[in-house]
C-alpha cells in the first residue's frame, strides 16, 4: 500500500484532531491516498471510549491549571498522555474490518524502530502497546469509521515521564512507562526517530511518499488502546 507522510511538527491537539478528521474524510472519499501524520503535541491528556474518568488522579480543572489540555475523544481505550518529546503517529489508513491486524502491524513497526536502537521490545495480547520489560514504550489507540482508521500510536522518545504520574496510564496500575531516552541514557534527535518510524512503516505497510503538509493539503501550521 502506498501512503503519504505529512509532518505537522509541533501542533496543538485540537488543531491536529481537526486536521485528522479532514484527512480521514478525504481518504474515505478516495480524494487522497492513505496518509501517515506525524506530530508532537503540547502537554495533553486524552480519554478514549472506555474511559470513565476514574483513572484521572485529579479533577479536570486541576489539569488545566497545571497546563494540560484535556480531551474526550473517539479512539478506543482509556486515558493517556501526549507531550513534547513524544512522537505521535496518526495513520489514516483503510483497514475495513481488520482492526486487530492493523494494530499488530503498527506494533511491529514500533518494535522495529526499537530494534534499530538495540532495544528488545515486544507486544503482548494481554496489554496492547509496545513494551520493554514491564514498562510501556509506545501506546496505541485507534478508531475506525467508514473502514478507515484514525488516531494511532504514541512513541515515547524524549518524553518527560513525570507527566504520566498525574494519571493511571491506560488504566494499568501495575506497569510503568519508559522512553528511548531513558533506556539509552541520552536524548535522540526527533527527526532521526521520525525517519526510522517512516522506514519501519514502509517495511510493514508498503511504499511511502513524503510531502510538506502546507503545500500538499492545507494542514494547519504550526478501537483498541492501551
Amino acid at each position: 500500500m502506498a501512503f503519504l507522510v505529512e509532518d505537522l511538527g509541533f501542533l496543538g491537539y485540537k488543531e491536529a484532531w481537526d486536521y485528522q478528521k479532514k484527512v480521514h474524510a478525504e481518504v474515505s472519499a478516495g480524494k487522497r491516498p492513505p496518509t501517515l501524520l506525524l506530530v508532537e503535541h503540547p502537554r495533553t491528556i486524552t480519554l478514549g471510549r472506555k474511559a470513565s474518568g476514574e483513572n484521572l488522579l485529579f479533577p479536570e480543572a486541576w489539569y488545566k491549571k497545571q497546563g494540560f489540555e484535556v480531551f474526550w475523544v473517539e479512539r478506543g481505550g482509556d486515558v493517556t498522555y501526549h507531550g513534547p518529546g513524544q512522537l505521535v503517529g496518526y495513520p489514516i489508513f483503510p483497514v475495513e474490518r481488520r482492526v486487530r491486524d492493523f494494530l499488530r502491524k503498527l506494533e511491529r513497526a514500533v518494535i522495529e524502530v526499537a530494534r534499530h536502537y538495540g532495544i528488545s521490545a515486544y507486544a503482548t495480547p494481554g496489554y496492547a502497546g509496545v513494551w520493554v520489560g514491564d514498562d510501556k514504550l509506545a501506546a496505541f489507540g485507534v478508531a475506525v469509521k467508514e473502514g478507515v482508521a484514525l488516531h494511532g500510536f504514541a512513541l515515547n522518545v524524549n518524553t518527560n515521564l513525570e507527566d504520566f504520574r498525574v494519571i493511571v496510564p491506560c488504566g494499568i496500575r501495575d506497569k510503568g512507562v519508559t522512553s528511548l531516552e531513558k533506556i539509552l541514557g541520552h536524548p535522540l534527535p526527533m527527526d532521526e526517530v521520525k525517519a526510522r518510524v517512516v522506514e519501519a512503516m514502509k517495511e510493514v505497510f508498503g511504499e511511502v511518499r513524503t510531502a510538506g503538509h502546507q503545500a500538499q493539503s492545507g494542514a494547519p501550521t504550526g478501537q483498541e488502546q492501551a
